[in-house]
């Protein structure tokens, strides 16, 4: 729409959208109005042969060429989005530190990494209730019994928290508790969950997958996006390849280039890419370098007798010095640590 555009043009050319099939999406920046058509081929021919490009207010119409519409960095006209969960800016030149243990194991391991992140500074708290395995034989996570604790942890230390959903049928206790919702890897590609968390209304994380493209990706968020959710957040968390080193390839490209593609704020996974607790530092100073707009990490009171995944967690007594660090790399990208309300 033109600068000064009024409601009611706006209004009528949402109308007019609508009545040819599409789905009007409504952006609104400090100048300008975007009104995205959101459809198939046969809606956008409709509404472009229509009399939409001449209607009162309108100042272009503009075809959104990738598959991916509500996720495009178009339907922003490049601007980033920032997000509000819990009090907490994500995005735009704020940097999120989402920081806590893989699981849940016990009352006094959760409260005391709580109270721990709390006083580094940490945005959020995260810790897993219900845990994806590769063995079933493996530890599959407290359940309702770890969200209990995750929401006493909340309310102690007024943290926003993160956790995994893993089964459509959990996503209401899960959205009882939880700020945001965790997508892991392996359930990027799970678009009737994804569609689900869309419906909850609930900010959620997606995962890359192990071999998933950028583009997979962005499109496992548009599952999200189009059932009315517009907080959601992109994370790079390594690739499989062909290097046995270390357990995956932490793609640091997919930052920049995730931010020509797309407006959602995109962070970084360093504990699951690097497997090991040495690497994580790294890895983390690299990503809030490359400008990143958070870092969800793995930190435990004593990583040596952690139920899964001990080697790549951070020690806790480690955890100040390392905030402190990605902070002055954040720093140099242009960004703040999101620690309160704003």
């Amino acid at each position: 729409m033109k600068p000064g555009a009024s409601d009611e043009q706006i209004q009528a050319v949402v109308d007019k959208v609508e009545a040819a099939g599409s789905k009007a999406h409504i952006s609104r920046g400090e100048v300008l109005t975007l009104i995205g058509a959101i459809g198939d081929q046969e809606h956008d021919q409709r509404i472009a042969d229509s009399a939409v490009p001449s209607m009162p207010g309108v100042d272009k119409l503009m075809p959104i060429l990738k598959p991916y519409k509500l996720a495009s960095s178009q339907i922003k006209a490049g601007e980033r989005s920032v997000f509000d969960i819990g009090g907490r800016k994500v995005g735009g030149d704020h940097f999120a530190m989402i920081a806590g243990p893989c699981t849940v194991e016990s009352r006094d391991q959760l409260l005391v990494s709580a109270d721990a992140m709390k006083a580094a500074g940490a945005t959020m708290f995260r810790g897993g209730a219900y845990k994806p395995r590769t063995s079933p034989y493996s530890f599959q996570g407290l359940g309702q019994e770890g969200l209990r604790l995750l929401q006493e942890a909340k309310d102690r230390t007024g943290l926003p928290i993160v956790t995994e959903l893993m089964d459509v049928r959990d996503v209401e206790a899960v959205c009882e508790v939880a700020d945001v919702i965790q997508v892991g890897a392996r359930n990027m590609q799970n678009y009737t969950l994804l569609s689900e968390i869309g419906r909850s209304g609930t900010p959620a994380i997606i995962k890359r997958g192990l071999s998933a493209t950028l583009e997979e990706l962005v499109m496992a968020a548009e599952y999200i996006l189009k059932e009315g959710n517009e907080k959601v957040l992109l994370c790079e968390r390594g690739i499989r390849t062909y290097e046995p080193a270390y357990r995956f390839t932490l793609d640091l490209m997919a930052v920049p280039v995730l931010k020509e593609m797309t407006h959602l704020p995109i962070i970084v996974d360093p504990s699951h890419a690097a497997g090991r607790r040495d690497l994580v530092p790294s890895l983390s100073l690299a990503a809030a370098a490359v400008g990143a707009d958070g870092i969800i990490v793995e930190v435990h009171p004593d990583p040596d007798e952690a139920i899964c995944d001990g080697p790549q967690q951070l020690r806790l007594e480690d955890f100040p010095a390392y905030i402190e660090q990605v902070e002055r790399a954040a720093a140099v990208a242009g960004k703040q640590l999101s620690t309160a309300a704003v």
